[in-house]
């Protein structure tokens, strides 16, 4: 069953904020407010670590800042 929610003395700025982001996504204010709270509630915060992002960066074939100060010196050593 629906519930009806209220936000009371919200700061004006902070509101015209949310109205921007409205039309931007081509929602209402009601609309926007959903899916701002829709968004907060059940996709899960996503915890990466460092690991995850090394993991990926070598996926992605980066390098680290050891293994590119070789490639520098490689190069200016072969002039």
């Amino acid at each position: 069953m629906p519930v009806n929610l209220s936000i009371k003395n919200a700061p004006d700025d902070l509101v015209e904020l949310v109205k921007e982001r409205a039309q931007k996504n081509h929602r209402s204010l009601r609309g926007e407010l959903l899916a701002i709270i829709e968004a907060a509630v059940r996709r899960p915060a996503a915890r990466v670590t460092v690991d995850d992002i090394r993991a990926q960066a070598r996926r992605l074939g980066l390098q680290t800042p050891d293994e590119t100060t070789g490639w520098v010196r490689d190069d200016r050593d072969s002039r």
